[in-house]
């Protein structure tokens, strides 16, 4: 009894998260997938995203039905089907199409002249920003919640966001290395660190509905220290 209670407790607060990231996601849209509808057939494929994401993160990954995103993306089942071969594809497309957002304009890509904490400064704030949005927030929360049911599924979701968050900013550590701006054996490990550090605690919060997304000015705070302890660490310096 005490196990399925705790079963049943738990999906009471994954509908309620996803619920709220539903709602979330609303904001700022004005009727999303009528306008979604409206550009058919030329934004077809923007329109059954939009009302995918609508409906996984009320519904979550497992309990979604192919027929409720046709409902509120008009078309049908072919459309869905020539487009992304089935629900897992067009999950994946939802990942994929957030994962570009998240990093195509990522500041890290046009560091030029940069130093090494301005460099890390801009990529970290990119970032948390992203992350705080609702569509990563809901695609983070039904991650967690289906992992053991479709690990390829997550681990697909794992190399396009997260881990390609990782491989960016490694690449870039691995150049100011060579230029000998940084001290480090293992760029792989370190750019994970900082990652970490961008989607710590705080992040954490937010994908369990403790807190609110994080306003700008409290990114702006979050990624100052992230960066300070990155590159300074905790310790005092000799001498000083």
């Amino acid at each position: 009894m005490t196990r399925l209670k705790a079963r049943s407790d738990v999906r009471i607060g994954v509908r309620v998260m996803a619920a709220k990231t539903s709602e979330d996601f609303r904001i700022g849209r004005e009727n999303p997938t009528e306008a979604a509808k409206s550009g058919w057939p030329g934004n077809r494929r923007e329109a059954l995203l939009q009302a995918a994401a609508e409906v996984f993160f009320e519904r979550g990954y497992a309990a979604t039905k192919i027929d409720a995103i046709i409902d509120r993306a008009g078309g049908s089942k072919r459309n869905i089907y020539n487009e992304f071969g089935n629900k897992e594809g067009l999950f994946l497309a939802l990942v994929a199409r957030n994962a570009d957002m998240a990093l195509s304009a990522s500041p890290i890509e046009a560091n030029g002249a940069r130093d090494v904490r301005e460099t890390l400064t801009s990529f970290g704030q990119h970032l948390m920003a992203a992350y705080m949005s609702p569509s990563l927030i809901g695609i983070y929360r039904i991650a967690i919640t289906e992992a053991n049911r479709f690990p390829d599924l997550v681990r697909s979701f794992y190399e396009q966001g997260p881990g390609r968050a990782s491989s960016q900013l490694a690449g870039i550590l691995e150049d100011a290395r060579v230029r000998e701006e940084l001290r480090i054996d293992d760029c792989k490990l370190a750019a994970g660190h900082f990652v970490g550090m961008i989607r710590g605690d705080l992040h954490l919060q937010v994908v369990l509905g403790l807190r609110p997304p994080l306003l700008d000015e409290e990114i702006r705070d979050a990624v100052a220290s992230a960066v300070d302890v990155f590159l300074d660490g905790v310790l005092p310096r000799r001498g000083t």
